[in-house]
């Protein structure tokens, strides 16, 4: 199984959150909140179509000004997507600049922005450059609740946590793997080659079985093509396997309801993301301050059945002790029967 995702954390672990999702095999990446940004050169964040915000925290949210600054000029709009109050807090930070000459450009960069409300309705706006960014309507896609983007291949779900604000934790589920079998291929005459895009677009597309894929490729005997059902291609050459879920999570206090949403939206992650800010010693000192301790982050990966476990947020006064939160988060998820260990 091929992931299509490449995850990492924008900073360590004592550095501001932030999860720089990758494609492997598209120029397009996912970016879950946007603190401090310097760790990410231009070309990744050119490649960023949309960007989940966990909350406006400054730790969560500054690095807006340097996704805008890199951006702006640039061919590629993006999405962005948080909790209310969202869209008046981007249009103020977009009003905050002058941008008199802005029409010079010779691209209209597109920031479109959804906001997501308790009640899971959304609304949305657009600000553009040639627009000298003021704020324009935008339809709201509709959605199922919980999910802010549907995605052929993809889809990212939310849910509403306490932060003493309202703070959203991200999931992303492939919808399934499309693998190739490349022996079956050449058993039936055909060679590898962009054409198998368009079939495993299809597939995701969830497209009727009787849909005709054109197989085609060029040799030095010119082009050639086969036309084949989806059904036979789908039964000869592919095989579709559950795809990977990532959930991330972050600034959360703990209690009964938020340990509940966390562990539904991460149910069987195979990777989770989630900050163990304190050693549980000092749980009184987290829980004012309405964050996880190590202990807390273990324990709720182990109801949510997680694969493997990715701590960060990790509070400064840890510095050199770092091993610390990691063994308290181990020592949490130890028992159960599945593998959760942090990387």
């Amino acid at each position: 199984m091929r992931p299509i995702f490449s995850p990492e954390l924008v900073n360590g672990p004592f550095g501001d959150p932030g999860l720089f999702l990758d494609f492997k095999f598209e120029r397009r990446a996912l970016l879950f909140d946007l603190g401090d940004l310097a760790a990410l050169p231009a070309k990744k964040l050119l490649r960023v179509s949309d960007v989940f915000v966990t909350h406006t925290h400054m730790d969560h949210f500054y690095g807006f000004d340097r996704m805008l600054r890199v951006c702006v000029g640039r061919e590629t709009g993006v999405r962005l997507y948080g909790p209310p109050g969202f869209l008046d807090q981007v249009e103020h930070k977009l009003a905050a600049y002058t941008w008199n000459l802005v029409e010079n450009y010779p691209v209209d960069f597109a920031i479109t922005v959804h906001e997501a409300a308790a009640d899971w309705s959304m609304r949305a706006a657009r600000f553009r450059c040639h627009g000298r960014f003021r704020r324009e309507p935008a339809d709201a896609p509709l959605l199922a609740p919980g999910v802010l983007l549907d995605d052929p291949a993809f889809t990212v779900r939310a849910d509403f946590l306490d932060h003493k604000t309202a703070c959203l934790a991200f999931s992303v589920e492939e919808k399934m793997h499309v693998n190739v079998w490349k022996n079956r291929l050449t058993e039936l005459g055909l060679p590898t080659g962009p054409w198998l895009k368009t079939l495993k677009d299809a597939v995701f597309a969830g497209e009727p079985d009787d849909t005709p894929i054109r197989g085609w490729w060029r040799d030095r005997d010119g082009l050639h093509e086969r036309v084949l059902p989806l059904r036979e291609l789908k039964e000869k050459v592919l095989e579709l396997v559950p795809g990977e879920r990532i959930a991330y999570v972050t600034d959360v206090v703990y209690h009964e309801a938020n340990a509940r949403r966390i562990a539904a939206l991460a149910a069987d992650a195979d990777l989770l993301f989630i900050e163990a800010v304190f050693l549980d010693a000092d749980a009184g000192h987290a829980a004012r301050k309405f964050h996880l301790t190590a202990r807390q982050a273990g324990t709720i990966a182990r109801a949510a059945r997680a694969r493997l476990v990715i701590p960060f947020h990790f509070s400064p006064r840890y510095t050199g002790r770092e091993a610390e939160l990691r063994e308290e988060l181990e020592a949490a998820c130890t028992g159960t029967q599945r593998t959760c260990t942090n990387g």
